[in-house]
């Protein structure tokens, strides 16, 4: 693939999370989620700026799931929340925690998303569902004349979809590493590549590919 310098590189690590791999069963757990630090460490070997989103909830988050609301129900009155979740990704738990063979320290800007319990965002630009509320990483990505973002993640179909188009739609260069992310089924994940796809993103199969 035909890069431009190192230095308008970044690398983006979008959820990649105990909360969506097998390690919190409980949680939401994506099939072998908890395998892709490998190629995430090799797609940063192209970049000069390491990012990464975390999903930060509160346990008491207005989105979680109980016995009288069920996962994926709707939620009215708040414009921030569509549907209803399992408890995930809560601040001090294992499951907020980056899978094994991801360093923290290595990042050189980290974005926390869905602190509010009234919000559940699922790309890392903005805080909110209607994309005005910025989280700061477009900025942080500008500010050091980056234009090409190199992603992968968790979940395919969820929160790096729309990381992804969040980033092209103010006009980065974005690849999206696919040996770097997990998706949640089959049908979705077919759907995001498409969207991705129609919003100009190009696609390589590893980091090798990065090589050429």
């Amino acid at each position: 693939m035909n890069l431009p310098e190192k230095k308008y590189i970044a690398s983006f690590d979008v959820d990649a999370q105990n909360t969506f791999t097998p390690v919190c069963p409980d949680e939401l757990p994506v099939i072998d989620g908890d395998k892709i630090a490998p190629e995430l460490n090799a797609q940063a070997e192209f970049a000069s700026l390491r990012i990464a989103s975390r999903d930060a909830h509160s346990n008491c988050a207005l989105w979680i799931s109980d016995a009288e609301h069920a996962p994926l129900t709707t939620i009215e009155g708040y414009p921030d929340l569509d549907l209803r979740w399992p408890a995930h990704a809560i601040i001090g738990t294992k499951g907020f925690e980056f899978i094994d063979g991801l360093d923290p320290q290595k990042y050189n800007f980290q974005v926390f998303k869905g602190i509010e319990p009234d919000k559940h965002p699922y790309g890392a630009c903005y805080h909110d569902l209607k994309n005005t509320l910025s989280t700061g990483v477009i900025e942080y990505l500008k500010c050091h004349n980056i234009t090409t973002v190199i992603c992968g993640g968790l979940a395919t179909d969820y929160c790096v979809k729309n990381t992804v188009l969040q980033l092209r739609q103010v006009g980065f260069e974005v690849i999206l590493n696919k040996a770097a992310c997990r998706g949640i089924a089959e049908e979705t994940i077919a759907q995001a590549m498409e969207e991705m796809d129609q919003a100009g993103v190009h696609f390589i199969e590893n980091a090798a590919e990065l090589q050429a």
